[in-house]
């Protein structure tokens, strides 16, 4: 029993050793929307103390902020790692708080900070950024409009979608009731989840698209998206008058076309005989008829009163 005792009381002041020579340690979670601005508070009172503050952040420790009282050093390192937090980080001389603005999914990970001097102490922030999140879609189903065998109610196929999504979760709630969700933890992926309700159905579905700190709602309109299973089955009456009832209409519209491209034709035809007409009437020049006095010439035929033959001689 003593020498358990010793034991204890030596672990004791082991711990307590340890904790005044490296200080407390405490650890905090942060969750933050993508655009917004965080600050890792050192709730330290940092200006009444010559103490000298790091942060360092990931696995690797990557200097990105210091202070050093005595020497005057008050420096953020905005090009390490990679330019990621270029024109992004602003430090309290005051308190040495860290302040992140427009923070992005490439900012999050651990990030720690180391006091040293008078308040010797270390903490560390795990910080999850999640990017905003879209307005679900709730869109119809036609196809699957199918009717229940023990019922004369129908049924409509509905489906609720995001795309570009990661560490979401998609619901279908009836209500304040839940009747189905589907979750991932993966980035840039695209979910849906179906849902099928009574196309009469009165009451109040919505599909929601949330994660840890925010959600986007959309409600559903049964009246604009569910319709019964006659108006969209091809085979029933109504579908099949349709095409005649179309070709019906066709033909009457192009025949009136037809009439009334004939009548203009007609009407510009007659309007233009009518000018010839009047044209040639136009153009008629009458002329007044003159007689005149013919003389006639009497001719005289002398007459020949003796006529003499030549012999011929032939040889």
């Amino acid at each position: 029993m003593l020498h358990t005792l010793v034991l204890f009381c030596s672990f004791c002041l082991c711990w307590l050793s340890l904790m005044g020579m490296f200080g407390t340690k405490t650890n905090e979670i942060m969750s933050v929307m993508e655009g917004n601005t965080v600050t890792l508070n050192t709730d330290t009172d940092f200006e009444k103390h010559e103490d000298d503050i790091l942060w360092t952040f990931g696995a690797e420790k990557y200097q990105i902020a210091l202070i050093q009282r005595k020497k005057r050093i008050f420096s953020t390192s905005d090009d390490v790692p990679d330019g990621r937090f270029r024109d992004r980080l602003k430090l309290d001389d005051q308190t040495g708080s860290l302040t992140i603005t427009n923070i992005t999914i490439q900012h999050a990970g651990l990030y720690q900070l180391d006091i040293s001097g008078a308040n010797l102490k270390s903490k560390t922030f795990s910080v999850s950024v999640y990017a905003r999140l879209p307005v679900p879609v709730i869109s119809s189903n036609s196809s699957q409009c199918s009717s229940s065998s023990s019922s004369s109610q129908q049924n409509c196929s509905l489906l609720c979608s995001a795309v570009n999504v990661g560490h979401v979760t998609l619901s279908w709630y009836k209500g304040p009731s839940l009747l189905s969700s589907i979750s991932v933890s993966d980035l840039s992926i695209s979910l849906s989840l179906p849902l099928e309700v009574e196309y009469q159905d009165k009451n109040t579905y919505s599909c929601v698209l949330n994660n840890p700190i925010s959600n986007q709602t959309t409600h559903l309109d049964i009246s604009q998206l569910c319709h019964t299973c006659s108006t969209l089955d091809p085979h029933s009456p109504s579908q099949q008058d349709s095409p005649l009832k179309m070709l019906v209409s066709a033909a009457s519209g192009s025949l009136l076309i037809l009439a009334a491209v004939g009548i203009f034709w007609i009407s510009w035809k007659c309007r233009r005989t009518d000018q010839e007409v009047q044209n040639c009437d136009e153009e008629i020049t009458y002329a007044e008829t003159t007689f005149y006095k013919r003389n006639t010439c009497k001719l005289k035929v002398k007459e020949e009163n003796h006529v003499e033959y030549v012999p011929v001689v032939m040889r």
